[in-house]
């Protein structure tokens, strides 16, 4: 029998050989992308026409950096894109980043700073806690985060603008969606091809202030 450190050892192993051979991992490698993740914007925004050019977008939790590649190629020079995240990322042309904590009342002011007084076409948020593996532990801190970024949205977007964030299907989940029906007019779920499946991942889309 393995003991713990060798299941996790196990555990990473299977996750890296699984990693090597996404066709996801690859096909972002080919295309020049940051991460497997640019395909799941990709595909809600064929579905849900999130990006249009001269957008104005804020991406919570941007690192390390492939929503904003699909994103600026779409709004392109005329839009506007203000990252944040905790962790660094490197920059890119039509984004200005802000490293830092967006809960912060100090990095707030900064992104309003950015913003110039725009309002805000999309607000979208791919962040996730670190995970334990514990849904007990991992769902509640999922959906905190999903509040946080809805409290955000609510204060900056656009009477029609659109908030898109990733969601934990466990404990909260539920209050949390029709929380989002009473903010927004319509509220619907997506599950990217590009989602691992046996992740408990989903995005939620809300759209128009109410």
């Amino acid at each position: 029998m393995l003991n713990p450190a060798g299941k996790r050892h196990k555990s990473n192993k299977d996750w890296l050989v699984e990693h090597v051979n996404d066709p996801y991992v690859q096909r972002a490698k080919q295309e020049g992308y940051r991460s497997r993740a640019a395909y799941k914007l990709i595909e809600l925004d064929q579905k849900d026409r999130l990006l249009r050019t001269g957008g104005v977008i804020v991406d919570l939790g941007s690192a390390p950096g492939s929503w904003c590649q699909v994103a600026a190629r779409k709004v392109g020079a005329s839009g506007k894109i203000v990252a944040i995240d905790l962790l660094e990322m490197q920059g890119m042309n039509h984004v200005e980043f802000i490293q830092g904590d967006f809960s912060d009342e100090q990095i707030l002011r900064q992104v309003e700073v950015a913003l110039g007084g725009a309002k805000v076409d999309l607000v979208m948020s791919d962040m996730l806690p670190n995970m334990t593996g514990v849904t007990a532990i991992d769902s509640p801190r999922a959906i905190y985060l999903c509040e946080l970024a809805a409290e955000f949205a609510l204060a900056h977007l656009k009477p029609d603008g659109k908030f898109l964030t990733k969601a934990y299907q466990g404990p909260g989940y539920q209050e949390f969606f029709q929380q989002l029906k009473q903010q927004f007019k319509t509220v619907v779920s997506r599950k990217p091809d590009a989602s691992r499946d046996r992740s408990a991942e989903i995005y939620l889309l809300a759209s128009g202030l109410r």
